[in-house]
């Protein structure tokens, strides 16, 4: 296993760099944010390359740390990431994969969600985010959905507890839009959408939810994803627990056709 927080090089970079400066300065993250017109938090998310730095902020940063220009030619070379820095190892991969796996049991996917349901899973996010940043993510999800379209098409398979079918983000409406949009991407002949029923009694994803990808390099990997960072499984024995586990979810959950018929009963009572 190996971390994935190496994060979006630049920005990272950029946010060490300004630490660095805002330290040496003797100066809080609340103090800096009052000159750049920025709150405590957004000013710790620019150090942790979670966000790039807008407006005026790296000239006034620059000025009232005595940084002499180095901010600003760090951020010449910045370059803003589409996705969390701990989230961007992983996207790289994907949108390299033969075939994609994955097993959902809390939110439907990123790669199946509707604008509405995207800009509801960050809507209730907490410690809130602020509206600009709502907005980008939801961007960059849905331009990470391009995956899908690629030729050739990567086989992607998914497997969703029967329980988030049912969980209303954004208002029933943007539920029904979802399971609606669920039925129509399922009939593509490269995407398999399969339902775990709740009533089941033997489980093998009771770990946890996981992403499996298969490419020409490396052929095969595993991505873990946690609340704030995520981490790869690429060594044996690990790695073939995970995509034999999988195999078995597939083999328990509702084929493609039941699953669509059940995900159609749940729609319609929307």
């Amino acid at each position: 296993m190996h971390s994935s927080e190496r994060g979006s090089g630049n920005l990272e970079m950029f946010g060490s760099l300004l630490r660095f400066y805002r330290e040496r300065a003797g100066m809080t993250q609340d103090k800096l944010g009052g000159y750049v017109g920025y709150s405590k938090s957004q000013v710790a998310m620019v150090e942790r390359g979670e966000r790039p730095p807008k407006g005026r902020f790296v000239e006034i940063a620059d000025e009232v740390l005595g940084a002499q220009g180095a901010l600003l030619a760090a951020a010449r070379k910045l370059k803003a990431s589409r996705f969390p820095s701990w989230f961007e190892d992983y996207a790289e991969l994907e949108a390299k994969a033969t075939a994609i796996y994955m097993y959902a049991n809390h939110v439907i996917p990123g790669l199946l969600q509707t604008e509405a349901y995207a800009r509801a899973t960050f809507d209730v996010y907490r410690p809130p985010l602020e509206d600009d940043e709502i907005e980008s993510r939801v961007a960059a999800r849905l331009d990470r959905q391009r995956v899908l379209e690629h030729k050739p098409a990567p086989f992607v398979g998914f497997v969703l507890e029967e329980h988030i079918l049912k969980r209303p983000l954004g208002g029933e409406q943007s539920l029904k839009e979802q399971l609606g949009h669920l039925l129509d991407i399922g009939q593509r002949r490269n995407i398999e959408v399969q339902v775990m029923p709740t009533d089941r009694q033997i489980h093998a994803g009771l770990d946890g939810p996981m992403i499996l990808l298969e490419a020409d390099e490396p052929d095969r990997i595993a991505y873990v994803e946690g609340p704030s960072n995520g981490y790869f499984v690429s060594e044996q024995p690990d790695l073939g627990h995970m995509f034999a586990r999988y195999g078995i979810l597939r083999a328990q959950a509702l084929n493609p056709e039941e699953s669509a018929q059940l995900i159609s009963e749940v729609a319609g009572r929307l």
